[in-house]
């Protein structure tokens, strides 16, 4: 296991036209896709590459991790 894949999660979605919502539950934000026109969470600390490219999937975006 790595370190934190968040941050760079977040530059990806960002760049895909992404956006931050809303605090969720816990240490999760609430974001925005507008290539899938659904909301989903984003854990801050995301350590694993399999969570990081499903977080990827439900953003309509390809694998990078």
């Amino acid at each position: 296991m790595g370190g934190n894949l968040t941050p760079e999660l977040k530059r990806l979605l960002q760049e895909a036209g992404c956006r931050f919502e809303r605090p969720g539950k816990g240490d999760h934000e609430i974001w925005f896709s507008p290539h899938t026109g659904i909301r989903f969470p984003v854990d801050s600390k995301i350590k694993s590459r399999h969570t990081a490219n499903a977080v990827l999937k439900q953003a309509g975006l390809p694998k990078h991790f």
